[in-house]
């Protein structure tokens, strides 16, 4: 079995679930392989010296990022963000800027984005990062084409990954795009998540997305909705549940969730489909049904313009088949 050296770096200020969640991740890839050094993981400081994470943990680096790569380069490289990203050590973006470009991968977590477009090696190429950091990325490094909604990115040797533990996300699909997809399920299962959340999957569920309003009975209603999709969803429906004209509610649902009433039930409905997809083996008409579309056209309808993509690719694309 070929040997994939991972290379972490750290710094102070890095989150630490940035760091011990891909390490996690490819350790016990190479332990489900039966090879336990098919991920040979390094972490390295700029010095070499420990650091202090944000959360006040201190870790222990292996090395310094000189010493690092003087056996030659990484396959993969993992940068995880934290606080330290804010004010990053110059000659941490000096090593990136010259040791970044030889790595096989490239591979960002979080704010962890911030130091490869400051060393240059993120400008043409789509990227993202968490959520809270996407305008100040897209606005300080106009070069890069910033994607907020991924949970994952992947362009090419490069791959950017949302908050925190979207990074465990992204090292399970290298992991399968290596050892195929029954190893990252062995890991997935060990760790305790999901074994696939599809890149192009958004940071935020829709409850996560929109504000939670502030007035029960509205906060009630969104939950509401989320549990029955295929009810009777429009203004004048749910306006009577609390009860409220139509005019009157679908003004006090805007201005307590930030999203209009109809938008908000489009994105339930969507979700609710895509996750009978993604984890189901019913029929794309029972699905459109359940979901509340009414009919496979118009699930096929809100697709398209959503996710510019068909049920029936998606399911193709991100069904896991039961075992």
């Amino acid at each position: 079995m070929s040997r994939r050296p991972v290379l972490v770096v750290l710094f102070d200020g890095v989150q630490s679930l940035d760091v011990t969640g891909p390490v996690e991740v490819f350790a016990g890839a190479g332990r489900a392989a039966g090879d336990p050094s098919a991920y040979p993981i390094r972490t390295a400081s700029p010095d070499g010296g420990p650091v202090r994470t944000q959360s006040g943990l201190r870790l222990l680096p292996d090395t310094a990022l000189a010493d690092a790569v003087a056996g030659g380069a990484p396959h993969t490289l993992v940068v995880p963000g934290g606080e330290g990203t804010r004010t990053p050590d110059p000659a941490l973006i000096d090593w990136l800027r010259t040791h970044g470009p030889r790595a096989r991968r490239l591979v960002s977590v979080c704010t962890g984005a911030l130091l490869l477009a400051e060393a240059g090696l993120l400008d043409g190429h789509r990227a993202t990062t968490h959520w809270n950091a996407c305008d100040h990325l897209a606005r300080c490094y106009p070069e890069v084409e910033v994607d907020p909604d991924p949970i994952f990115v992947r362009d090419g040797r490069l791959s950017t990954s949302a908050g925190v533990t979207a990074g465990i996300d992204l090292a399970l699909a290298l992991v399968e795009e290596d050892q195929g997809r029954d190893v990252a399920l062995t890991v997935a299962r060990h760790l305790v998540v999901f074994l696939r959340r599809p890149g192009n999957q958004a940071q935020f569920s829709v409850q996560l997305s929109a504000q939670t309003a502030c007035r029960e009975p509205l906060r009630d209603l969104q939950h509401w909705i989320t549990e029955h999709p295929d009810a009777d969803l429009s203004v004048p429906a749910l306006a009577a549940r609390v009860r409220l004209s139509p005019r009157h509610f679908a003004r006090a649902f805007h201005a307590e969730t930030g999203t209009p009433p109809g938008r908000y039930v489009d994105r339930v409905r969507l979700e609710h489909a895509r996750r009978l997809l993604e984890d189901t083996s019913r029929g794309v008409e029972e699905v459109a049904r359940a979901s509340g579309y009414g009919t496979p056209e118009a699930m096929r309808r809100a697709f398209l313009k959503a996710l510019e993509t068909t049920p029936a690719e998606y399911r193709r694309r991100f069904h896991v088949p039961a075992r």
